[in-house]
């Protein structure tokens, strides 16, 4: 079963991710947060397998969250999920080590694909 982190600061977005991966009984969602302030800490004490993250977040950006996790957890699955879908936050996100970068509006569906493949 593959755990999953998510973190955007739209609640409803949190909630219809949540809803969609829990469809799924090979994904299990072991947290959510609205801000990545304390992302290092949620990995340490729920280690999930995978985290789903937003770009635009309050306080610390998407970005610079995932160059944490990818250095301190790198073996965690990383998949970028953003309304900002412009090449130049594709090629950062992909720099710094997302595994997948998904349009919210248009590839929704495919995190939980990602997710079990």
């Amino acid at each position: 079963m593959k755990t999953v982190l998510i973190i955007d600061d739209s609640a409803p977005v949190r909630e219809r991710m949540a809803e969609m991966l829990s469809e799924n009984p090979a994904i299990q969602i072991v947290g959510e947060e609205e801000s990545a302030e304390n992302v290092l800490e949620n990995i340490e004490r729920l280690r999930p397998d995978a985290v789903v993250l937003d770009i635009r977040l309050p306080g610390k950006n998407g970005i610079d969250a995932l160059k944490e996790i990818k250095s301190l957890f790198p073996e965690t699955t990383v998949v970028i999920l953003t309304n900002y879908d412009y090449s130049q936050y594709r090629k950062k996100s992909m720099a710094a080590g997302a595994d997948y970068f998904f349009n919210k509006a248009r590839e929704f569906h495919k995190v939980a694909e990602a997710l079990i493949a």
